[in-house]
């Protein structure tokens, strides 16, 4: 399959569309950052969202109750790609994404995707689950290499405001939320993550029972990052979550009951109040 069959017309000469988006990332607030509408072929994404998979089916999914947190739920899924998909997957890893990924982004250090899709893969939320504003585990556990970049890719036709679900981005001391992007079918959002890069979608969704806000993330690593994008009290860390004020003035203080903490896939599910 040729990129063009992937990758819209408008975007598939990925090298001239880095260059000419490079000072735009760098420069976005409140930090690093790219967003880019019908970025994939229409038709070849349609076939992807055809074959995602339902991922709250109970029927492929054990859950129990974990001993340290009575409020959290592991959830563990015996779940392989459908082909389609994995082949979409391996292209986001190939080398001629990756060149474009390095040249936006302007990272310095080779970036290096992750065979393993832990924590990225698919993912599936349903009504009333939301993503609390947090910065995202530094580290790969496996390879212990440095998460640098988040590719998210979203899925959802006929995707309303009212349905909330928007993925804020917000400074570093969790005060402004300067971005809210809505998760509509075909657009896609690069940008870094370390520790001071504030991101979620906090607002529970409203949607009908028959959708699900659907997204594909991918992750890009390095040997090393530059000093000033690291919180030196937490060198390695898993998901840091921190609580904004709400409409009301009031501090958000809501946990997770349900996520999925290893493996291919990491679902959000229902958050309790």
């Amino acid at each position: 399959m040729m990129i063009k069959e992937i990758i819209s017309k408008d975007y598939c000469d990925l090298n001239k569309l880095a260059n000419s988006y490079r000072n735009k990332f760098i420069n976005n607030s409140p930090f690093p950052h790219i967003v880019f509408d019908n970025f994939f072929n229409k038709k070849f994404l349609n076939f992807i969202l055809k074959k995602f998979p339902n991922l709250l089916n109970k029927k492929n999914t054990t859950t129990f109750n974990t001993k340290t947190d009575k409020n959290k739920t592991a959830t563990d899924l015996n779940f392989i790609f459908p082909r389609e998909i994995s082949y979409f997957l391996n292209f986001l890893n190939s080398n001629i994404f990756i060149n474009f990924i390095q040249k936006i982004t302007n990272v310095k250090e080779t970036l290096i995707p992750d065979p393993y899709f832990f924590g990225g893969g698919l993912h599936e939320i349903k009504n009333g689950g939301f993503l609390k504003i947090h910065t995202d585990f530094n580290y790969h556990p496996s390879t212990l290499l440095d998460r640098r970049i988040n590719l998210l890719i979203y899925l959802n036709k006929n995707w309303k405001k009212k349905y909330k679900g928007e993925l804020e981005l917000w400074d570093k001391n969790v005060k402004k939320n300067y971005r809210k992007y809505l998760p509509i079918f075909n657009r896609i959002v690069i940008f870094n993550t370390n520790d001071f890069t504030y991101h979620g979608h906090p607002e529970p969704l409203n949607i009908p029972k028959n959708i699900s806000r659907k997204s594909i993330a991918l992750y890009y690593y390095s040997n090393g990052r530059p000093k000033e994008e690291i919180n030196s009290q937490y060198r390695y860390h898993n998901t840091i979550y921190k609580n904004r004020k709400n409409r009301d003035g009031n501090f958000d203080e809501r946990i997770p009951v349900y996520k999925k903490i290893f493996g291919k896939i990491y679902i959000r599910k229902k958050i309790k109040s």
